[in-house]
């Protein structure tokens, strides 16, 4: 009885049956296309942004260093400038 009824069924959607796989087929690669599209579009934001990145943590060094270099040159200005407790007054 089964075999009967399997038979029936594979006989009776004979002709649907590639044109619907052609249609699921056509729907999967058409899927598969637009994905690709969006991966492409992706790898290329993210190469974007790490080209920003970079960028931005060279001139996040370049302020970092900038700012070290001030900061030494205030203190050697302080060190070499005489504090107002270290003058002596003018009646000594």
């Amino acid at each position: 009885m089964n075999s009967d009824t399997q038979r029936g069924n594979s006989t009776m959607g004979g002709e649907s049956a590639p044109a619907d796989l052609a249609r699921r087929l056509d729907a999967l690669e058409s899927r598969i296309a637009y994905q690709e599209h969006w991966l492409d579009t992706l790898d290329e934001a993210v190469a974007v942004q790490e080209k920003r990145l970079s960028q931005l943590e060279r001139i996040n060094a370049l302020m970092q260093k900038k700012l070290r270099d001030q900061q030494r040159a205030l203190q050697d200005a302080e060190a070499v400038t005489p504090r107002p407790e270290d003058e002596i007054p003018p009646h000594y």
